[in-house]
């Protein structure tokens, strides 16, 4: 075992072709493939340490020890790390967020992504892309987005081991900008992995998942040929055919506030009087405003004029998960 300690810095990312819904829960194989793109700006950054010391594994996020579910899903993903590396050494993992944790910005994608690279390595294990990005999944599905760069599809494979990202373009293939619109900056009460199971539940359900290999399509080829006005009407659809799937689960799940629908319908309008702008929501009340960098500026003040919106963080497309100073 080369290395006990690794340091590691990965980027949440937006989908515009969403995850929702598993076919197995356990290692996160989803019901449909889906797209998304990382964000540059945002990052969290994780240090894994095993120490022979400890009795168990130990979990800090942004300053503050954690016992709870979020511990089980770190030594579960640590096992899997164990396991391949043939330890059973207990580790210390320390993750910092640059962006609120649990608001529907991807936090658990970024930081599992940066756990898997900083915890395979740590352990001595020389993973590849496809390896780090399966085993990223198993920690949170979309975090298996979040290791490769700029654009990056997610094939749902059916099985663990075709279930795993890959770029589709790099970063500098298309200069969108997301302007994330915070309207609140508490972690959401029902988390993703709970909703995730419920999305069956939903009637609609089973539609959204038939026609994804359409939508999927559509933004595929809209990102290879920059057509923003193909891309705002696929995210738009896609984003609203999950919420749908939210909504109507059993029971419903709301991520929703007043600010967050005030935001949907002026982006909505904007677009009508010529400005190139479209909305995404993921699995929070947080809405992303996917826009070029030509009127990023212009957009960001919009947002932060609108009632409800507390601040606006701006992203880039990013690039892949990797070791600190490497």
């Amino acid at each position: 075992m080369p290395s006990y300690f690794a340091t590691a810095i990965a980027h949440p990312n937006i989908a515009f072709i969403k995850y929702w819904g598993d076919v197995d829960p356990d290692l996160h194989i989803p019901a449909n493939g889906s797209i998304s793109m990382n964000l540059r700006e945002l990052f969290s950054r994780t240090s894994v340490s095993f120490d022979p010391s400890l009795e168990q594994d130990q979990f800090i996020l942004d300053g503050r020890q954690i016992n709870d579910t979020g511990l089980v899903r770190v030594s579960n993903l640590l096992d899997r790390v164990r396991k391949m590396a043939g330890i059973n050494t207990f580790a210390s993992v320390e993750s910092h967020n640059n962006f609120p944790t649990g608001t529907g910005i991807a936090s658990s994608a970024s930081g599992f992504a940066a756990l898997s690279v900083a915890a395979s390595k740590a352990a001595g294990l020389d993973f590849d892309e496809k390896a780090l990005s399966r085993l990223a999944r198993t920690g949170s599905g979309s975090a298996c987005r979040s290791i490769p760069s700029g654009f990056v599809e997610w094939q749902a494979g059916g099985n663990d081991e075709g279930s795993y990202a890959f770029s589709i373009v790099p970063p500098e293939h298309w200069d969108l900008v997301d302007c994330i619109a915070l309207v609140s900056q508490d972690e959401k009460p029902t988390s993703s992995s709970e909703g995730h199971s419920l999305a069956k539940t939903s009637l609609l359900q089973p539609a959204r998942v038939a026609d994804a290999p359409r939508r999927l399509a559509l933004c595929r080829k809209a990102i290879h040929t920059r057509d923003f006005a193909a891309l705002a009407q696929v995210v738009e659809l896609d984003s609203n055919l999950m919420h749908a799937v939210m909504i109507t689960s059993k029971p419903p799940l709301l991520y929703w506030q007043p600010a967050t629908v005030t935001i949907m319908q002026a982006v909505q309008y904007w677009r009508e009087g010529g400005l190139m702008v479209c909305y995404s929501v993921d699995a929070g009340p947080n809405v992303h405003v996917l826009c070029s960098r030509v009127v990023s500026g212009d957009v960001a003040d919009r947002l932060e004029k609108l009632s409800g919106v507390q601040k606006v963080l701006v992203a880039h497309p990013g690039g892949p998960a990797d070791l600190e100073n490497e």
